[in-house]
């Protein structure tokens, strides 16, 4: 019986079916995390990894913060665990005001759910439901954008626009695509690039296809994250919310991997100063101590929905799962929060972007490399491909990076960067001096 390094029998290694993960590769050659603190994953060798995407963007103030483990503790021995339905506890109702009032304009209504996925099927469960009690139940139509990513439920895939989690499983839910941002003239740009605003003007095109009647939201990341990192166009946002306004189309933001500080901004709202009328989020809520989600929505579409409930005893929106708002959930996140705040994390990562950015274009030029984005604390690289194999040479070199004691993500044709909010600037000197070096194929 083969014996890993981390002491899992073969048997054990073969009944887990992992997630978004080539299996047979990895049992093969297993990457094994048995531990973390700060900055670091630790290995099943004893080494310490560069955490160079903040777990899976989840962990922006480091691994293992004691003040979280201690107020998960206190709460698991207090409340371990509420009915969601018809009761309530009070770090629940603490939590949404918390975030409400860290929410951008009227965005102060707060549902809670356990993920990213979640959050995007239960936003746009709301927007139908919003409409429909508006007296328009025919504003159905959810629209996405090619190359977005919004989960792994059926809704997520029907409105993500990323083929390699689309055609697995056939049909979906109806959706239209606006298109990505992606464009060759903005190569290697810093920041929001200049080009492609006018792409935001196809909502106009999809309107005149299913009428406006038909429409119930648009649902886009501020910033693409796991398409590797599509900053979008400078006023993109704008004239999409604008089009939205015109033409009554709810406007969602996912920001499961832009809240809470990726961008420099509490939010990419913020970031790119567009109030949408929702808004998800999740993984940096927590610090990814546990799992956790939530859609944070304006208060007119918490009003029209309730208001419409009809008698006082009837269940205004038959949504929800087991572990909403989950008193452990609730605990890590005000504890993260905590965090985020006193230490001051996101001005943080504003204050040393700049540095950051100067330091991944810096590999401009490099083989293999034909662009490089950022924005905030992310960057994203497109690697040229060997032919007919797009996700071979980024796995190349992710593997490559991992020998050498850093962790960053690949996917598609792309290697991506997530920093820790926490990350010290010889940090990030180590971190693209080895990426340079594994280019290079030293």
């Amino acid at each position: 019986m083969t014996q890993w390094a981390s002491k899992l029998s073969q048997p054990q290694m073969d009944a887990l079916w992992m997630p978004y993960t080539a299996n047979r590769q990895f049992k093969a050659s297993p990457k094994m995390i048995t531990g973390a603190q700060g900055n670091y994953l630790i290995d099943d060798n004893g080494r310490k990894i560069f955490d160079g995407l903040s777990g899976l963007w989840t962990c922006g103030a480091g691994h293992n913060r004691p003040e979280i483990a201690e107020a998960v503790a206190k709460q698991l021995t207090t409340l371990d665990y509420a009915p969601a339905f018809q009761y309530g506890h009070n770090l629940a109702f603490e939590l949404a005001d918390r975030l409400a009032n860290m929410a951008p304009a009227d965005i102060n209504k707060v549902f809670f759910t356990n993920s990213g996925s979640e959050a995007a099927d239960t936003s746009t469960k709301i927007a139908r439901a919003y409409w429909r009690q508006q007296g328009q139940p025919t504003k159905t139509r959810i629209i996405g954008r090619a190359k977005g990513y919004h989960g792994a439920s059926w809704g997520g895939i029907s409105f993500g626009g990323i083929g390699a989690n689309r055609k697995m499983w056939g049909p979906a839910m109806e959706s239209d695509h606006l298109s990505h941002t992606l464009l060759p003239n903005n190569q290697f740009c810093k920041g929001a690039p200049s080009y492609g605003e006018e792409l935001a003007d196809e909502l106009i095109e999809m309107v005149a296809l299913h009428d406006a009647s038909n429409i119930a939201a648009v649902i886009v990341e501020p910033m693409s994250g796991s398409a590797g990192v599509i900053v979008p166009p400078k006023a993109y946002l704008r004239r999409l919310r604008e089009l939205c306004n015109q033409h009554d189309i709810l406007l969602i933001f996912d920001e499961v991997i832009t809240g809470f500080g990726r961008t420099g901004s509490l939010f990419g709202a913020d970031a790119f100063d567009v109030v949408p009328d929702m808004i998800n989020v999740a993984k940096q809520i927590t610090n990814g101590a546990v799992p956790m989600g939530a859609v944070l929505a304006r208060e007119f579409i918490y009003d029209t929905v309730v208001n419409a409930g009809g008698a006082d005893y009837n269940i205004e929106l038959p949504h929800g799962y087991t572990y909403s708002g989950h008193p452990v959930a609730c605990a890590a996140a005000m504890a993260a929060l905590d965090i985020l705040e006193q230490e001051k994390l996101v001005s943080r990562v504003a204050e040393l972007s700049p540095y950051f950015e100067e330091a991944v274009h810096s590999l401009k030029g490099m083989p293999f490399v034909s662009d490089i984005r950022n924005f905030g604390f992310a960057a994203g690289f497109s690697i040229e491909s060997y032919p007919g194999e797009p996700a071979r040479r980024p796995y190349e070199i992710a593997d490559a990076m991992w020998k050498k004691g850093f962790y960053v993500r690949y996917g598609g044709d792309t290697i991506q960067l997530g920093l820790p909010f926490t990350t010290e600037k010889a940090e990030i000197d180590t971190l693209i001096n080895a990426m340079q070096d594994t280019l290079m194929g030293k």
